[in-house]
């Protein structure tokens, strides 16, 4: 029977572990955690994140700073706010809610995070360190981390001998993803538009991670029996058979016909997706603990 990889109760699990570390660096050493997020403009999806995260933040004890600018703000206005943040002791985790408005390069801002406060793990000095297999001072990726967390939670720490495919090749997740596996030691393959027989490809995966975007795209025939699929996308679609205008959420993967062949597998909602926002507390936890020189290892992906 195929296990389904519970993602909410796991995070949770990993919002413990936060709050506890949390808690322990302000009665021990007096600093409190500190996350500022920034939000620009009025999109709804983008309030909806922040909120969430802000939520969670104060949850785990944090010291929660939200920016909410108005869509015609400009980039230099932006780019003097992270410098702030940037330059405040108590913040240790700072994180810019994208898509920003069209007039606004989201390229630079990122880029302008100080590496040891970006806790989205997006800016190429943190890029850099996973790529050269640096988890120790580095920040990774949140989704890819969760999504890593859940796979070793599956078959453990060493994953040698194990082929993992990767479907998608984005800088904010498949190549991240990519290279945790292969720190983990994995054989890994990235597999994208470009790739021919991608059916086939995915076949020879003991782990197949799908990130692409297109609804229920990966079928039972992609699939090695016996394997473990995460799947990582998530898009709305139309579900009459819940009556007009109804909407339901699903994944990369057809859930229902992939779980006959699959001996793991995540769902859609309840998955990868809740891990995000945990990884993305456990990183601004172990960012303040390194400002006093306290790493913290029980989050690593």
């Amino acid at each position: 029977m195929v296990q389904v990889i519970d993602g909410k109760r796991i995070a949770a699990s990993l919002i413990n572990k936060v709050k506890t570390a949390s808690a322990e660096l302000q009665a021990q050493n007096g600093v409190r955690t500190g996350l500022a997020v920034i939000v620009v403009g009025d999109d709804p999806a983008s309030h909806t994140y922040v909120s969430a995260k802000s939520r969670m933040a104060k949850e785990c004890g944090f010291n929660s700073v939200q920016h909410t600018l108005p869509t015609e703000t400009s980039q230099h206005d932006l780019a003097t706010l992270v410098k702030m943040l940037n330059a405040d002791e108590k913040i240790h985790g700072i994180l810019v809610q994208l898509p920003l408005p069209k007039h606004l390069n989201s390229g630079p801002i990122i880029q302008s995070i100080l590496p040891e406060k970006d806790v989205d793990g997006l800016n190429v000095v943190n890029a850099g360190k996973l790529a050269t297999g640096d988890l120790e001072t580095g920040l990774v990726s949140c989704t890819p981390a969760g999504a890593m967390l859940l796979i070793r939670l599956t078959h453990g720490e060493d994953l040698s001998g194990l082929n993992a495919v990767v479907i998608g090749r984005s800088n904010l997740f498949g190549r991240p993803m990519a290279q945790l596996l292969l720190n983990a030691n994995a054989t890994v393959t990235v597999a994208h538009s470009r790739t021919k027989n991608l059916p086939e490809v995915c076949r020879g995966a003991d782990i197949l991670v799908a990130a692409v975007g297109r609804p229920e795209m990966v079928r039972a025939y992609w699939v090695k029996r016996g394997a473990t699929v995460i799947d990582v996308g998530i898009t709305r679609i139309d579900a009459p058979e819940r009556g007009e205008g109804k909407t339901r959420l699903v994944g990369d993967v057809a859930f229902a016909e992939v779980s006959e062949v699959s001996e793991s597998i995540t769902p859609v909602p309840g998955g990868v997706g809740p891990m995000t926002i945990a990884m993305l507390m456990a990183n601004t936890v172990i960012a303040a603990h390194r400002t006093v020189g306290r790493p913290l290892k029980i989050f690593q992906a």
